[in-house]
């Protein structure tokens, strides 16, 4: 019987003496009803087919290469406050769990770079050349003898072999990508059977004033080159959603990060 992503993840963080905050020592039910307030007021069309968010318009390729290009020279200063909380939560996740070959997609500039304990071996892929630039800076400023390459490769469509990863960790871009649930078949093709797919992401909110807020910011997604407006399903079929640990990552759960064992097919 495969093990609850939430049990595994605080026992693996405990054993190394990191003590965890009290959602992590969530009993399963508890955090299924924690989320299903939020999660039963998704549109959905069941299945892999959910019907999509309602304002949220498509991201290309060359919009989203666009956006980064104006982005990369300021990404740290503007975002690299805002995004440092999730960043750190799933780079400690990852730091937990079993298994050294770690690929990160949408590495950036390679804010989480820095975090990741050293017996882990990363591999970080982007597909804006300018933001991998200084990410390459980085890594050689710091002295990073972990990272074994960063690549420009879309992560729809990567060129790694099957099973090539213990662990995937997608930072702050599942909202990026043109097509979310190929990401995760993608993911899910190069972790191996057993390994972890993680996200860290911004996912719109059901209701509120911060809902129409979003709703109003998804017009804006080219600009922005992320959406404000994507919500959870959009990535997840409700099978995942159901098994994966779902966690709201402080302050004000802006930020949720969701960890999902890789079955065997």
């Amino acid at each position: 019987m495969p093990l609850h992503k939430g049990a595994f993840v605080a026992r693996a963080l405990c054993r190394r003496g990191r003590p965890f905050v009290a959602l992590e020592e969530m009993s399963t039910s508890r955090q299924r009803e924690d989320m299903s307030d939020v999660l039963q007021n998704y549109p959905s069309g069941g299945g892999d087919n959910p019907a999509p968010p309602p304002s949220r318009s498509a991201l290309d390729a060359e919009a989203v290469k666009a956006a980064y290009r104006r982005w990369a020279n300021v990404y740290d200063v503007v975002f690299g406050g805002i995004s440092r909380f999730g960043r750190l939560r799933a780079v400690e996740a990852v730091n937990g769990l079993p298994g050294t070959d770690v690929l990160e997609v949408g590495v950036g500039t390679g804010l989480a770079l820095p975090h990741y304990r050293p017996e882990k071996q990363i591999t970080g892929i982007d597909l804006s050349a300018d933001m991998l630039a200084k990410a390459r800076e980085r890594v050689q400023r710091d002295k990073l003898t972990n990272v074994n390459g960063l690549l420009e490769m879309d992560a729809e469509d990567t060129k790694f072999d099957d099973a090539s990863f213990d662990i995937a960790v997608a930072m702050f871009v599942a909202s990026v990508v043109p097509h979310p649930r190929q990401l995760l078949r993608e993911l899910k093709r190069v972790v191996r059977p057993g390994g972890y797919i993680l996200f860290v992401n911004h996912f719109l909110a059901p209701g509120g004033v911060r809902g129409a807020v979003e709703h109003a910011l998804g017009r804006a997604s080219h600009s922005l080159g992320w959406h404000p407006d994507f919500a959870m399903q959009s990535l997840l079929p409700d099978e995942d959603i159901r098994r994966a640990y779902i966690q709201p990552v402080p302050p004000l759960g802006l930020f949720t990060l969701v960890t999902l064992e890789n079955l065997p097919a």
